[in-house]
């Protein structure tokens, strides 16, 4: 049976390698589970891994196309810094965006022929567009189960703690679509997600994942945090 609710508009950015298709079937499966109308329209650039990668996620719109307008994204997820430019012209006043800011030079700045911007200058096109920053830093990922934690999957968790897709879509949606990607990897993709979520669920401005995760659930030997991102987790 199809539910009706308030449409949830999402655009993801990042570069091939780092997961941001599978962000997007991820939360797509989800609400087509819990009966929401969903469309997702995936764009990827000239290289397969490296190369710049899109998605549009309309949750709750049915049968209004797949695209979304400028300024007109309740949320935006980007997994690259310089790329997260690239999705500032999505972002709604009011709206969200998570940052989860790794870096990937591009030839052009390898070469020294173009600058890249720094973090803050991200969040300031970020929050000058109007929307609420979330940043996660690379450094800050977890060791869940003896490896680091899939960055794309933390910043999915990440976004199911941002109102305008909690009040759409149920992360018990979202962690059960995890779980069927990955079935022997479940347990710690899983963590992942709720590590994401429960970091920033509650945060009132742009955090560091480490200190929200301990303020919230304490240190153990378990929740080990290790500098870096492992790039070939859950793509």
């Amino acid at each position: 049976m199809t539910r009706c609710v308030a449409p949830c508009d999402i655009v993801l950015v990042g570069v091939g390698g780092q997961g941001i298709l599978t962000i997007g079937e991820l939360l797509l499966h989800a609400a087509l589970d819990a009966g929401i109308p969903a469309s997702f329209a995936p764009t990827k650039g000239m290289a397969q891994r490296g190369g710049f990668v899109k998605a549009e996620l309309r949750l709750g719109a049915d049968g209004v196309g797949p695209r979304v307008c400028d300024r007109g994204a309740d949320l935006v997820v980007a997994l690259e810094r310089s790329e997260a430019l690239r999705g500032v012209r999505f972002a709604k006043p009011g709206g969200s965006f998570v940052l989860y800011d790794d870096v990937w030079a591009p030839t052009s700045v390898m070469l020294g022929a173009a600058r890249y911007p720094d973090r803050d200058a991200v969040v300031r096109a970020i929050e000058a567009a109007g929307a609420h920053a979330i940043v996660l830093l690379p450094a800050d990922m977890p060791a869940i189960g003896g490896r680091r934690a899939p960055a794309n999957v933390v910043a999915l968790g990440a976004a199911c703690a941002v109102p305008a897709l909690a009040t759409v879509l149920d992360v018990a949606r979202v962690e059960q679509a995890v779980a069927a990607r990955w079935p022997r990897a479940s347990v710690t993709n899983v963590a992942a997600l709720r590590f994401g979520r429960e970091s920033v669920a509650g945060c009132a401005s742009r955090v560091g994942l480490a200190e929200a995760w301990k303020a919230q659930l304490g240190s153990s030997r378990e929740r080990e945090l290790r500098p870096g991102v492992d790039r070939s987790g859950s793509e």
